[in-house]
C-alpha cells in the first residue's frame, strides 16, 4: 500500500447483532489513524439500508447476522453499493461459506478468532479494492474447492429473488407474516405470495422443512 493510501482515511460500517461485539470492533479499527467508523447496524436488512446511505468505503459484517444473512447482503450491496467493499466476519473456516462469500461479491474473510491486526489488515486491502483471507484460510485452497464446486450444477437457492431470500430467512428465524412485513414495508398478504414462491421453487412444504434447509445452507445459526 502506498503512502497516499495509508493516509486516506478509510469510512467504515460496523454490521453485527451484538452490541459488545460493535464497541470492540469500533476500538480496534478506530485505534489506526486512518479508519473512522461511520455507522453500526445490529441485523442485515439495516445494515444494507445504513450503507446504501452511507456509502462507506468498508462493510465490516458478521456472516451469521440476523434480518437478512451476511452472504445475501453481499449480494445485494454488489449491486447497490458496488463501492463498497465487504469484509465478512466467520467463525466458520470451512473453504464452502468463503467459496459463497466470494462468490457473492465479499474483498475478505476473516474468522473470529484471528488477531486484531488480521482485521486491520483485511479493511486495508478491501478498501484497496485487493482480496484477503484469514489464516489459515488461502486463495489457492479455496479457487480450487470453486473449480471443484463449479461441476455441481445448478442451485435452486439461485433462483430465488433477492426479496425472496429476505423472506426466506426472516420465515426461518420464526417471523410471521405480519412481521415480516412490518419489516420489509410490504403487506401480509404480498409476504404470503413470496413466501409460496419461494417455498415451491425450492421444493419446501413445512416450516420444519424450511428450517432444516436454512441451517443445512448456513443461513441461520444452530445457536
Amino acid at each position: 500500500m502506498s503512502e497516499s493510501d495509508e493516509s486516506k482515511e478509510i469510512t467504515i460500517v460496523l454490521a453485527d447483532d451484538h452490541q459488545v461485539v460493535r464497541q470492540g470492533l469500533r476500538a480496534i479499527l478506530e485505534g489506526e489513524h486512518n479508519l473512522r467508523v461511520v455507522g453500526e447496524a445490529g441485523n442485515g436488512l439495516k445494515a444494507t439500508r445504513l450503507v446504501e446511505r452511507l456509502r462507506p468505503d468498508v462493510l465490516v459484517l458478521d456472516l451469521m447476522i440476523p434480518g437478512l444473512s451476511g452472504l445475501e447482503v453481499t449480494r445485494q450491496l454488489a449491486k447497490r453499493s458496488p463501492k463498497t467493499r465487504v469484509v465478512i466476519l466467520s467463525m466458520h473456516s470451512d473453504k464452502s461459506y468463503v467459496l459463497e462469500a466470494l462468490r457473492n461479491g465479499a474483498a475478505g474473510y476473516v474468522l473470529k478468532d484471528s488477531s486484531a491486526d488480521e482485521l486491520i489488515k483485511a479493511v486495508q486491502e478491501a478498501a484497496a479494492n485487493r482480496r484477503y483471507l484469514s489464516p489459515p484460510l488461502s486463495d489457492s485452497a479455496v479457487d480450487a474447492y470453486a473449480q471443484q464446486g463449479s461441476a455441481t450444477g445448478t442451485d435452486s437457492y439461485d433462483s430465488l429473488s433477492s426479496r425472496e431470500r429476505e423472506v426466506f430467512q426472516l420465515a426461518a428465524e420464526g417471523h410471521t407474516n405480519k412481521e415480516i412485513g412490518k419489516m420489509l414495508f410490504i403487506s401480509p398478504r404480498t409476504v404470503e405470495i413470496h413466501r409460496a414462491n419461494m417455498m415451491a421453487k425450492l421444493g419446501l412444504r413445512t416450516q420444519t422443512d424450511l428450517i432444516r434447509y436454512a441451517l443445512k445452507r448456513g443461513i441461520i445459526s444452530r445457536d
